[in-house]
């Protein structure tokens, strides 16, 4: 009997119990969807496989593609046509080598020069909400006063985004994310929001290129016709939702993660060079992200872990499963942030790796330890059955996280 999908978390500690039996079972192990059946990837030698194989193929548009599945509902009126106009300038969408080509033009924008150069803008941004917070009284909703604050800062600074529209963006991102299968009218709606408001931006910065992101690009690549108007407003949708939304989920939840284990949070506070592997051992804990940037489809009869697949077979690589395979990581349902496994996939793996990793690393690190820093006496208030987890959305995390001090 094949397992049914996708399957929810219950805990927000650990993934899926469903996931440890799959493991178990086989590396891959079918899956009925309402659209049909596709392939789900439990452990980490073969996420790694899957992840990094060039007959493999992540464009939703290849035959098979497993998003596909997800839904027997046909496609509403007109939403191929508004699906077709989101995915221009998607790279995490495209396959090599048309993949290649928009990636390159953006790794010098995050590499680990470019956002070691970023880190103090960071730490000002980080120190300037934790002011905030301590100003306005003795207790915040971490999840609105400092997860969403932080990275949205970042980005708007990285691309030149007025940070007076953040709270429309990240309005229309919790929209267009939390509504992606509950309501698709009105999750597209609100990716079309964002577009429209990037394409103004792009608009602008091409009449008048400043020190940003979007300006540099415009100057580099539109005057040589490497990128189109329309590609690189796609460029900034992909960067804005991915480099705002799951930052914002991992902050809260890796306060609430510390807090719930005193010792380990001593250990760094007395040693704050260990909060770089508390960041990966984190990602790994957490695997936030779990299936939905891993669709993938073969392209060609292959072999993954021992099972024929065959081309046109859709595959979910199950990143929160992979990141707590025993054959990859020892304990792995524990915590330990000495750990250091920077072996994890929830970046990703191979040519799709996370663009934005170097970044995350720079906010995740900086807002845990200036945080824990700066207010000792942190504490959550309520107990974690109490707290509004995200747990049938596409990205775990809180929708709130009540701390006083």
């Amino acid at each position: 009997m094949a397992q049914s999908f996708p399957v929810t978390r219950g805990c927000p500690f650990g993934p899926p119990p469903e996931y440890g039996r799959l493991r178990e079972e086989a590396p891959l192990v079918g899956a009925d969807l309402p659209g049909g059946r596709v392939w789900l990837v439990t452990r980490h030698a073969e996420a790694q496989q899957v992840l990094s194989d060039p007959r493999i193929s992540t464009d939703p548009a290849t035959p098979g593609h497993p998003m596909a599945a997800l839904s027997a509902e046909p496609p509403a009126p007109g939403e191929k046509e508004a699906g077709a106009r989101f995915r221009v300038g998607q790279f995490i969408d495209m396959d090599p080598p048309e993949h290649g080509v928009y990636r390159r033009m953006l790794i010098p924008e995050f590499s680990v020069r470019r956002i070691r150069e970023m880190r103090p803008a960071i730490q000002e941004i980080v120190d300037r909400l934790i002011v905030d917070m301590l100003e306005q009284g003795s207790s915040a909703d971490l999840v609105e006063a400092f997860g969403l604050a932080v990275p949205s800062l970042v980005i708007c600074r990285l691309l030149g985004v007025p940070y007076a529209d953040r709270d429309f963006f990240q309005s229309r991102t919790r929209t267009m994310v939390g509504a992606a299968f509950d309501d698709r009218q009105e999750s597209m709606a609100a990716a079309a929001e964002i577009w429209d408001y990037l394409d103004g931006l792009v608009a602008e910065a091409e009449r008048e290129p400043g020190d940003n992101l979007v300006g540099r690009l415009v100057t580099a690549r539109r005057e040589s016709g490497e990128l189109s108007h329309d590609a690189l407003v796609g460029m900034m949708f992909l960067l804005l939702v991915a480099g705002h939304e799951t930052t914002a989920n991992m902050i809260p939840l890796g306060v609430l993660t510390l807090l719930r284990d005193p010792a380990q949070l001593a250990g760094l506070r007395a040693d704050p060079e260990g909060w770089p592997s508390a960041v990966e051992e984190l990602l790994r804990y957490h695997s936030i992200v779990d299936w939905v940037a891993f669709d993938r489809v073969a392209t060609e009869d292959m072999e993954i872990g021992g099972q024929a697949v065959r081309a046109g077979e859709g595959i979910f690589v199950l990143g929160a499963s992979a990141n707590r395979d025993p054959r990859a990581f020892e304990r792995p349902d524990e915590l330990d942030v000495r750990r250091g496994a920077r072996n994890h996939v929830a970046f990703g793996y191979g040519v799709h790796q996370c663009l934005g990793q170097n970044l995350a690393r720079a906010e995740l690190e900086i807002a845990y330890r200036t945080l824990f820093a700066r207010i000792p006496n942190l504490r959550v208030v309520g107990e974690d059955d109490e707290l509004p987890f995200k747990y049938g959305g596409l990205i775990f995390g809180l929708h709130a996280l009540p701390v006083a001090w």
